[in-house]
């Protein structure tokens, strides 16, 4: 049986923290993609959240924006 860790005034004080300081993008990629993506953050020390942001700053940044 799982365990919640959280009350559910702290699932809703980080849900509330998260809609005033974070906007949400979608990505779709192809069957099997996610998991080679999951494994290469993961070996790097990233989450995937982290292994895409720094992606998208770094082409900014190559690109010159």
């Amino acid at each position: 049986m799982a365990v919640n860790k959280y009350t559910e005034a702290r699932r809703r004080a980080n849900e509330k923290y998260n809609a005033k300081t974070y906007e949400e993008i979608k990505v779709r990629v192809h069957k099997g993609q996610k998991d080679i993506i999951k494994a290469h953050a993961e070996k790097n020390g990233e989450s995937v959240n982290g292994f895409v942001n720094r992606a998208i700053d770094e082409t900014m940044q190559r690109d010159g924006e």
